[in-house]
């Protein structure tokens, strides 16, 4: 009996060997960044579907119960995610949350309200404005330690009840922070910082993947800005008003989106304002997402006459895995500038 009392009481003395974390993702470009931070140590859940919009989302039970097996819920945030705050506060209540829309240091851009964005002027606009969201980003007091996990508490003022009913104007900023490569490679720092504060053993992992996945997204990023180049001042007109901070970050001509950030229906004064933009001739390229309401073009009178290309904001066709991100920014890329190139 001694010997088999010995290895017992020595094991009990050693170290307990903490498990990988299990973590939540929102949507699949946050996804496809835990996953390039974890690497081979696990696989982050889910909890809006490939092909569904955050938007509207409704949580179904086998995404709620992603939420409650979670150590880690990452996630955009309650502008692009009203519908999902609730849940966090109930089902995820264990869990470290982290907001990749409020970490300091994320570049913030307003919602654009205007239908038609002036023939590009808006790019001198925003970069004057950029050191200014910036540091609103950076100097705000967001009251939360994203190392120690604690959880993000929303402003009772805020009628989640109302944003369930497709009421996002609550939502000062474009919710599409994803699509700024620039924040994408911030928060792969947060991601191992909250990852090896959960699991100090693979610190080391976290800390080296994530600079690998930033090499990564750079290098995509170049190549993008090199596909782009050559049709960056074409005039383009996008279904879905989702690709300001792409927009931004490789210098294109956007002249405006048929429906808001929120992808709110447009009203009749906007596709009267939108259907006077296309006679002047400029723009003959719209960017469309998959399952989108192309049926606006129609409206406009334009929907036979324009090339429509379908560009993802999500990657819902993307492979998963630590590559997505960069095949993301590249496949954007690809798609703007096929439908900017003229036809030979």
């Amino acid at each position: 009996m001694k010997h088999i009392l010995l290895p017992l009481l020595l094991a009990s003395a050693a170290p307990v060997l903490a498990d990988v974390p299990k973590v939540a993702t929102d949507i699949t470009p946050v996804q496809g960044l835990v996953a390039a931070v974890m690497g081979d140590l696990g696989e982050p859940a889910l909890v809006v579907p490939r092909g569904s919009s955050p938007h509207d989302f409704a949580l179904r039970p086998s995404e709620a119960r992603a939420l409650q097996e979670a150590n880690l819920v990452v996630w955009i945030g309650p502008d692009l995610l009203p519908n999902l705050v609730k849940p966090l506060s109930s089902l995820a209540e264990g869990a470290q949350i982290l907001t990749l829309a409020e970490l300091p240091g994320t570049h913030l851009l307003e919602n654009r309200s205007e239908a038609v964005f002036g023939g590009g002027d808006e790019h001198g606009d925003h970069a004057e404005s950029e050191e200014d969201d910036h540091d609103h980003a950076e100097g705000e007091d967001h009251d939360h330690d994203h190392a120690d996990g604690t959880e993000h508490e929303h402003e009772a003022d805020h009628d989640h009840d109302e944003a369930q009913h497709h009421d996002h104007s609550h939502a000062a900023h474009d919710p599409h922070t994803w699509m700024d490569p620039d924040n994408a490679t911030l928060w792969l720092d947060a991601i191992a910082t909250e990852l090896s504060a959960l699991d100090a053993e693979n610190a080391g992992t976290y800390r080296a993947n994530a600079d690998e996945a930033k090499a990564a997204i750079a290098e995509a990023v170049a190549q993008s800005k090199a596909r782009l180049s050559e049709v960056h001042d074409m005039a383009y007109l996008s279904l879905h008003d989702a690709y300001q901070y792409y927009e931004q970050a490789f210098d294109l001509h956007p002249m405006g989106a048929i429906s808001l950030s929120d992808a709110s229906a447009p009203g009749p004064a906007r596709l009267a304002e939108l259907r006077d933009l296309l006679a002047q001739g400029d723009v003959t390229c719209v960017l469309a997402e998959p399952g989108g309401p192309e049926g606006y073009l129609n409206a406009l009178g334009d929907g036979d006459t324009l090339k429509v290309t379908e560009v993802d904001p999500l990657g819902s066709a993307l492979p998963e895995g630590a590559g997505f991100y960069p095949a993301l920014i590249s496949d954007t890329a690809d798609k703007i500038a096929n439908c900017l190139t003229p036809a030979s």
